[in-house]
C-alpha cells in the first residue's frame, strides 16, 4: 500500500506538471498573439484568464469523492468558506489584470522571464505563512533559476514590441514584477486555506477552490470590462484583427481554455506538494515559453537564451531530486510523517 500511495502521488505530480507546462506556455503565446494582431482590451485579456471555469465541472463530477462522517463534522461554515473564496477570487482578478498590462507592453519572452521572479517571492512568503523549510538543494534551485531569469532578462532588455515606448516598457516591467509577487502570495494563501480552513485531502477540494475563485474573478473582471467602457470597442477590435474575425474568437476561446488547464496544474501542485514546488514548475514553464516563442512567434534563440534555459532545467532537476529524497525518507518513517505532515517536507 505504501508503494501504491507513492506511485499515486508521483502520478498526480506528473499529471499536474503537464497541465501547468502546456497550459501556461500556450496561454502566454496566445495572449501575446492577441495583442500583436490588433487586440488592445486589457479587461478582455483579463476576463479570458478565468472565463472558462465551467470546463472544470467536467472533472469535478468524476473526481469528487463522498464525504466521511468525520469530514462532514469538521467542515467549516459556509460563511467562512465563502469569505475565503471571495478574497482569493478578488485577488486573482487583480493579479490577472496586472499580468494583462505586462503582456501588453512586453514581448512574450521578456514577460515570461520577469514572471520567474515569483519563485523568490514565494520562497519568502512560504517561509512566513506556510513554515516551509529550506535545504542546500532547494536554495541551489532558487538561486540557479533566479540567475537564469536574470541572464535572460538582461539579454532581452531592449526587446520591446512595436510601438511600445521606453516608459511603457518600464511600466510593463514593474507591473509584471508586482503581479509575480501577488501570484506568489496567492499560492501561499491557497495552501494555507487547504491546511487551516478546508482541512480536506481530496482533489475535489482543489477543483472547488479553482471553480469558485474563478467565478468571483470572472465576475469582477466582467464588471471592469463594462465599467471601463472597453466593451464598446470589442466589435471594432474584432473587425480590425489582422488575422481575421474567426481567428479573433478562437484566440480568445483557446486562451481561456489554456489558462484553465494551467490553473488546474497550479492548484493541484499546491495541494499535492506545496506552493514553492508549484512556483518552481511555473518557472520551468517560463523557461520553456521562449522556445515556443521561437517556433510560433519566430523570436530569435541566441546563445544566452540557450544557456539560461539549461540553467533553468538544472534548477528544476535539483528541486525534483530534493522532493524525491524527501519521499524516500517519508516512506522509511511513515509514523513520523503522519504526525507532522506539513512541517516535515523540505520546500
Amino acid at each position: 500500500m505504501a508503494k501504491l500511495n507513492r506511485l499515486h502521488f508521483w502520478l498526480l505530480v506528473a499529471l499536474n506538471i503537464v497541465f501547468l507546462l502546456v497550459g501556461q506556455a500556450a496561454a502566454v503565446i496566445l495572449g501575446r498573439f492577441y495583442y500583436e494582431k490588433g487586440g488592445n482590451s486589457k479587461w478582455m485579456a483579463t476576463v479570458v484568464q478565468t472565463a472558462a471555469f465551467p470546463l472544470l465541472f467536467i472533472p469535478y463530477l468524476f473526481i469528487s469523492s463522498p464525504q466521511t462522517h468525520s469530514e462532514a463534522s469538521n467542515r467549516p461554515s459556509i460563511i467562512t468558506v465563502s469569505v475565503v473564496y471571495l478574497v482569493i477570487g478578488v485577488l486573482v482578478a487583480g493579479d490577472n489584470m496586472l499580468y494583462s498590462i505586462g503582456l501588453l507592453y512586453l514581448s512574450a519572452s521578456t514577460y515570461s522571464l520577469i514572471c520567474a521572479t515569483q519563485l523568490v517571492f514565494s520562497a519568502v512568503i512560504s517561509y512566513f505563512l506556510n513554515h516551509q523549510k529550506f535545504t542546500a538543494l532547494i536554495m541551489n534551485s532558487v538561486v540557479v533559476l533566479s540567475l537564469s531569469a536574470s541572464l535572460l532578462a538582461v539579454n532581452e532588455d531592449s526587446d520591446k514590441p512595436p510601438g511600445v515606448t521606453k516608459s511603457k516598457y518600464v511600466i510593463g516591467f514593474l507591473v509584471t514584477l508586482a503581479a509575480s509577487a501577488m501570484y506568489a502570495l496567492l499560492l501561499s494563501l491557497m495552501q494555507l486555506s487547504f491546511q487551516k480552513v478546508l482541512k480536506k485531502e481530496t482533489f475535489s477540494v482543489v477543483l472547488e477552490m479553482q471553480i469558485y475563485t474563478a467565478i468571483v474573478a470572472t465576475a469582477v473582471s466582467t464588471v471592469g470590462l463594462f465599467a471601463s467602457g472597453e466593451w464598446k470597442t470589442l466589435h471594432g477590435e474584432m473587425g480590425s484583427f489582422t488575422a481575421g474575425k474567426l481567428a479573433y474568437v478562437m484566440t480568445l476561446v483557446w486562451t481561456a481554455i489554456a489558462w484553465q488547464i494551467c490553473s488546474v496544474g497550479v492548484v493541484g501542485l499546491v495541494f499535492v506538494v506545496s506552493s514553492l514546488f508549484s512556483n518552481v514548475i511555473s518557472t520551468l514553464s517560463l523557461a520553456i515559453t521562449p522556445i515556443a516563442s521561437v517556433i510560433i512567434l519566430h523570436d530569435t534563440l541566441n546563445g544566452v537564451k540557450a544557456i539560461a534555459m539549461l540553467m533553468a532545467i538544472w534548477g528544476f532537476c535539483t528541486y525534483i531530486y530534493q522532493n524525491y529524497v524527501d519521499d524516500l525518507k517519508a516512506s522509511k518513517a511513515p509514523s513520523a510523517v503522519d504526525d507532522t505532515p506539513n512541517e516535515s517536507r523540505s520546500c
